[in-house]
């Protein structure tokens, strides 16, 4: 008895979702995104490195959490999952992997990084309200904006379920004035990294 093939339809899907993606110009999109964000990467990356050989970082915010009492942690890293993200959430989950109660303070945690991307959100709102760079935005971006509002979902979830700054995703969210109801639905998906990223790490502390 012969299988039915599926490959046929399968591959007309996929050919369907590449025109449509090419079609609406994601792809262009995410290439030019990525063109423009390459240097301030580089930039920074290069930056990191040259503190980090001077001045070692992770060392650092390991001993701040062992300075700091529980609140001043998640104060710490609520702040930083706010403005720039920049610190890595892992030390802070290894953290809460050594409290008396690790999936309580996990918790905590996924949640500060939530609400901080959410409040990040808001101050992405506020930068376009500056008549300086309101003006640029609405003069000379007006097509960039069409397509980045096409694809900020995409933008969300990149940042919330990858390691990259979800606080940068969200305050391009903001800017780009992507539905504040999308932002919570997608955003939500940084809670189920932390899930993901505490069981890994907490079997191998």
């Amino acid at each position: 008895m012969k299988s039915k093939p599926k490959s046929k339809s399968e591959k007309t899907r996929m050919q369907l979702l590449h025109q449509y993606y090419n079609y609406t110009g994601f792809y262009s999109f995410v290439w030019n995104a990525v063109k423009k964000a390459l240097p301030y990467i580089i930039i920074i990356v290069i930056g990191i490195y040259i503190v980090n050989k001077y001045f070692n970082i992770n060392e650092a915010l390991v001993r701040l959490t062992e300075i700091l009492p529980a609140y001043g942690v998640m104060a710490f890293f609520f702040v930083s999952e706010t403005l720039l993200g920049i610190v890595p959430p892992e030390i802070f989950i290894a953290w809460s992997g050594k409290m008396p109660e690790p999936w309580l303070y996990l918790s905590f945690l996924a949640l500060l990084s939530y609400a901080g991307g959410l409040i990040s959100y808001w101050l992405g709102v506020a930068i376009t309200k500056i008549p300086r760079v309101h003006d640029y935005m609405h003069k000379k971006m007006e097509t960039q904006l069409k397509n980045s509002k096409k694809w900020g979902g995409f933008l969300i979830v990149v940042g919330a379920l990858l390691p990259l700054p979800f606080s940068i995703s969200c305050i391009a969210a903001g800017i780009i004035k992507f539905p504040f109801r999308n932002v919570i639905l997608y955003g939500s998906l940084r809670l189920v990294r932390f899930v993901i990223y505490g069981l890994i790490i907490f079997n191998a502390l």
